[in-house]
C-alpha cells in the first residue's frame, strides 16, 4: 500500500501539520534541514540566473506569459468547453470535478472498474492537493510514486517539502538509509552494499520501479498544460518516469486544474521557454510529452482527464487575488524566498509551500482554517518572488490583500481591543476640541510622574511589545501650550 506520513490531525491543517507559526519554530531547530535547503536552493538559484540571462527577450517572455494567463482567466469558460470538445473528439473521456471528493471518487471508481489494486503515478501537485494517495489507500488501492524525489518521500513515510524537488530537505546519506530500510517492504530491495553515491541510488530506484512499471495496468498523472484548440495534454518532466507511465499502462487518468488551459500550441511555446529555466535552471527539460487522444496500439487505450475546480472559481472571482492562477508550478519563488530557505516546506502545512502556497492555499481553501489565516503572514514582503516569477505574479500585493481579508475575517464577529483603540483614536483626531480634551489628561499624567520613566505596562494594556520596553514619562505640557509660549507669547 501507499506509505504516506501519518500524523495526529490538528483542526484546520493539512495532514496534521501544526499551523505555520508553530511549525516554523520547530523547523528552525532542525540545523541539518536548514543546511540542506540552503545548499539546494542556492544551487538552483544560481543556475536559473545563468539560463535566464541567455535569453535576450526574457522580460518580454514573462510579460507574454502573464498576458496569456490573464486572457485564459477572462475567457476560462469558453476555453474549457473548447478543450472538452477537442479531447472528446480525440477519444478522451472528460470528467468535471467540483472538489477533491469528486475527483478522488472518479479516480477510485475508474480503478475499481478496471479491476486494479495498484496504480503508478507521475509527480503531481494537484493530486497532493486533493490527497489522492490517502483516498486510494483507504479504498484498498496502492498508489506508487515513480518520481525519484517523490519515491524518497513516500518510502520515508514523509511529506513533500518542495514543488520541484519534494525531497529537498533530505541529503544523500538519509536517502540511502531510507532505501536500505524501506525498499524491500514495498517491492524490490536496494542492492546489497549500495552506497550514498547518487548514481548508485538512482540505479536502486530504477530497479525498484521497473517491476512496477511493467506490471501496472493504470497510471495517474497531473498535467502542466492542456491546449484548448487541439485537446492536447502536456506533461513536462526530467527523469523519464513520466514517459513510462504515459506509454506502458492501458489506462491513464490525468487530474488537471481548470486554470491549466492554454489557447493554442503557439502559446505553449512561450511557457516551454520559461518553465525549465525557472524551475531546474535548464535550457530545455529532458522529457516533454504531448498526448492528443487515443492512438491505436500506441500508449494508453483508455484516457481520462478530470478537470478540477476545488476552489479555483473562488480565486478567479477575486480581482486582486486571481493572478495566483497564473502559476505554472516552477518553484522559482520558493528557491528565492528567505523564509522558505530557513523553515522548509513542511512548515507551511500545505501541499503548496513557499510564497505561492502563502497566496494560493488560503484562496483555494478559504480562511476558516487557522493555518490558512496564518499563511499570508509567512512572508517578509521583500518582493524577491515578484522578480523571479516567470508569469509575473504580484506576490506581495496579493499577500497584503489577503492579510487585510484575514483581519476582516477575524474581526467580523469579534472586534478586537486594537479596533477599539483605533476607533477611539479616530474620534480624537477628528476634531481639534477632542484632541485638546485628551491633551489635558496627558498634562495631568505628566505632572503626576514628573521626569520618572514608566516601567513595563501590564499585559492587558500593552501586550508583549512593552513587556521588554519602558515607556517615557508623559509630557508636562502639550504642543499647543509650547507653541503659544514660544511663538504667540514672544510676538506680543
Amino acid at each position: 500500500m501507499t506509505t504516506t506520513a501519518r500524523r495526529t490531525p490538528e483542526p484546520g491543517t493539512w495532514l496534521g501539520i501544526p499551523v505555520f507559526p508553530k511549525a516554523a519554530k520547530q523547523s528552525l531547530q532542525n540545523a541539518e534541514q536548514r543546511k540542506n535547503l540552503a545548499h539546494a536552493t542556492g544551487t538552483i538559484r544560481d543556475k536559473r540566473i545563468v539560463r535566464a540571462s541567455e535569453v535576450p527577450e526574457w522580460e518580454e517572455l514573462r510579460t507574454a506569459a502573464a498576458q496569456i494567463k490573464d486572457r485564459v482567466g477572462r475567457h476560462l469558460d469558453q476555453y474549457l468547453l473548447q478543450a472538452e470538445a477537442a479531447m472528446t473528439a480525440a477519444g478522451v473521456t472528460v470528467h468535471w470535478a467540483r472538489d477533491a471528493a469528486d475527483a478522488n471518487k472518479i479516480v477510485a471508481d475508474i480503478a475499481k472498474a478496471k479491476g486494479v489494486d495498484e496504480v503508478v503515478k507521475i509527480k503531481s501537485m494537484v493530486t497532493q492537493e486533493i490527497d489522492l494517495n490517502e483516498h486510494l489507500e483507504a479504498e484498498g488501492i496502492a498508489a506508487w510514486e515513480t518520481d525519484l524525489a517523490e519515491l524518497i518521500v513516500q518510502l520515508g513515510h514523509d511529506l513533500p517539502s518542495h514543488i520541484l524537488v519534494p525531497a529537498i530537505h533530505r541529503n544523500r546519506s538519509e536517502v540511502r538509509e531510507i532505501f536500505v530500510k524501506e525498499m524491500g517492504q514495498y517491492g524490490r530491495p536496494a542492492p546489497d552494499g549500495v552506497s550514498d553515491n547518487p548514481p548508485e541510488l538512482a540505479e536502486a530506484a530504477r530497479l525498484h520501479l521497473r517491476e512496477k512499471f511493467l506490471r501496472a495496468k493504470m497510471a495517474v498523472s497531473g498535467g502542466n498544460f492542456i491546449v484548448a484548440d487541439t485537446g492536447t495534454l502536456v506533461i513536462v518532466e526530467s527523469e523519464g518516469n513520466g514517459r513510462m507511465c504515459l506509454t506502458l499502462p492501458e489506462t491513464l487518468v490525468s487530474v488537471v486544474g481548470i486554470e491549466k488551459v492554454l489557447p493554442t500550441l503557439a502559446d505553449l511555446e512561450v511557457f516551454l521557454k520559461l518553465l525549465p529555466r525557472s524551475s531546474t535552471g535548464e535550457r530545455m527539460n529532458p522529457y516533454t510529452s504531448l498526448w492528443t487522444g487515443v492512438t491505436p496500439c500506441d500508449g494508453p487505450q483508455d484516457l481520462h482527464v478530470i478537470l478540477l475546480d476545488n476552489g479555483r472559481s473562488n480565486v478567479l472571482a477575486d480581482p486582486e487575488g486571481r493572478a495566483a492562477l497564473r502559476c505554472i508550478r516552477c518553484s522559482a519563488c520558493l528557491n528565492i524566498c528567505p523564509i522558505y530557505e530557513r523553515v522548509g516546506g513542511h512548515a507551511y502545512g500545505s501541499p503548496y509551500p513557499g510564497p505561492i502556497g502563502a497566496i494560493l492555499g488560503p484562496q483555494l481553501r478559504g480562511l476558516e482554517g487557522a493555518n490558512e489565516r496564518a499563511l499570508p503572514f509567512a512572508s517578509s514582503l521583500c518582493g524577491a518572488c515578484n522578480d523571479v516569477c516567470p508569469v509575473k505574479i504580484p506576490f506581495t500585493d496579493i499577500l497584503v490583500h489577503l492579510r487585510h481579508k484575514v483581519v476582516e475575517h477575524k474581526t467580523a464577529k469579534h472586534p478586537t481591543g486594537e479596533q477599539a483603540l483605533m476607533k477611539g483614536a479616530g474620534w480624537v483626531m477628528a476634531d481639534g476640541k477632542h484632541l485638546a480634551t485628551v491633551q489635558k489628561g496627558s498634562r495631568l499624567a505628566g505632572k503626576m510622574f514628573g521626569d520618572k520613566w514608566i516601567g513595563p505596562l501590564p499585559v492587558p494594556l500593552a501586550g508583549r511589545w512593552l513587556q521588554a520596553r519602558d515607556v517615557e514619562p508623559p509630557p508636562t505640557q502639550t504642543f499647543r501650550q509650547w507653541w503659544k509660549k514660544e511663538h504667540e507669547g514672544g510676538a506680543k
